[in-house]
């Protein structure tokens, strides 16, 4: 197993449009909800609320829709105008004569941010502590099948035997499952971030723009935390597209002309693996013994409590949850959620 996890905006939500979605994110935040607890570990997870503004009437229309959808499947969600908008994050630029206007926005209050670093430290000391072997610098090299199945991994401090392998590596999964001999329905992209230096809170929530794509916070310390999209070519340099980052930065000086005063401090850009619906895969495959955890896009940290429970469902039953059953390669045979962007709410 090999695992890299690729800091990019921390959001925390549970506000998508599908059915399938919205259920194993819900799962997600409220595992997140009690994870500090049971961790006992300061996640720094703040349930800010999130922000998804409207700049267009097909905006509203779909967000409208989208609130409409996590109210009946239990999420929390409102739809909000700008007057609301403002009063929630007033340092918004909701003129009517905006370069993009805010007609509106869908809010999540129960949604918000955490820290990676605290989260990847709290999950590692909880696993040490129940006997599981962490190793660092320890590269994947190969895969042994023994008449079919997965019985060993290579790596480049020798080799370990298994009679499960289980494979989650962010941005780099299809080139683990190629050493088994599969080839999975995914791409890798850079995915690019930035923070500012740090300043006085001037935000107090989690403010995204699906029309422009970029989200915003701002991060304990008080730095300014920006992501953007990924970057349309396929790559596993941890660098991106200046067009794309340019991009985002002008957005969010347009949305929040405070911001023009800020100083961009680092930039940087992680790896992420995405299907064609921008769902993930948590599944067992096609070669006996071998499970796989990827596709996740932009999603797959505040997707992190519920990927790795259903994960681990799926591992020990060898057959999926209810909640990750519509996520598993099947769905490349059959086509469900696959027209649809199934998991990602930017999409809607």
């Amino acid at each position: 197993m090999q695992q890299t996890i690729p800091s990019s905006s921390a959001v925390i939500r549970s506000n998508y449009l599908w059915d399938e979605s919205a259920a194993i994110y819900e799962h997600a935040l409220k595992l997140w909800e009690g994870l500090e607890a049971e961790l006992d570990y300061d996640l720094l997870f703040s349930q800010r609320g999130v922000l998804n503004l409207a700049h267009t009437l097909q905006d509203v229309r779909d967000s409208v829709r989208r609130v409409q959808a996590n109210v009946l499947n239990g999420v929390d969600a409102e739809w909000l105008d700008p007057d609301g908008v403002a009063e929630v994050c007033p340092i918004v630029n909701v003129s009517p004569d905006a370069r993009y206007p805010v007609l509106g926005a869908t809010f999540q209050p129960r949604g918000g941010i955490a820290r990676h670093e605290n989260v990847a430290w709290g999950y590692a000391r909880a696993a040490d502590a129940l006997g599981v072997d962490l190793i660092q610098g320890c590269e994947v090299t190969g895969i042994e099948l023994t008449h079919g199945r997965a019985t060993a991994v290579q790596t480049s401090r020798g080799r370990i035997a298994a009679g499960q392998v289980a494979l989650v590596a962010a941005g780099h999964s299809s080139v683990l499952a190629g050493m088994a001999g599969l080839r999975l329905p995914v791409q890798s992209h850079p995915l690019q971030a930035l923070v500012s230096e740090l300043y006085e809170q001037v935000l107090d929530t989690v403010v995204m723009s699906n029309a422009v794509h970029v989200y915003v916070s701002q991060a304990h310390k008080g730095e300014l935390v920006m992501g953007a999209g990924i970057d349309a070519y396929n790559s596993y340099a941890q660098r991106g597209a200046f067009h794309v980052i340019e991009h985002q930065l002008a957005a969010a000086i347009e949305l929040f002309p405070l911001f023009a005063q800020a100083r961009v401090l680092r930039t940087w850009a992680g790896i992420v693996d995405t299907t064609p619906d921008a769902s993930p895969i948590v599944a067992r495959t096609p070669v006996e013994n071998l499970y796989v955890n990827c596709g996740w896009g932009t999603g797959g940290f505040k997707a992190t409590p519920a990927s790795g429970w259903t994960f681990a469902w799926t591992i020990a039953k060898d057959a999926p949850h209810a909640l990750n059953a519509p996520f598993t390669l099947e769905r490349f045979v059959t086509g469900e959620l696959i027209d649809e962007h199934g998991a990602a709410a930017v999409a809607h």
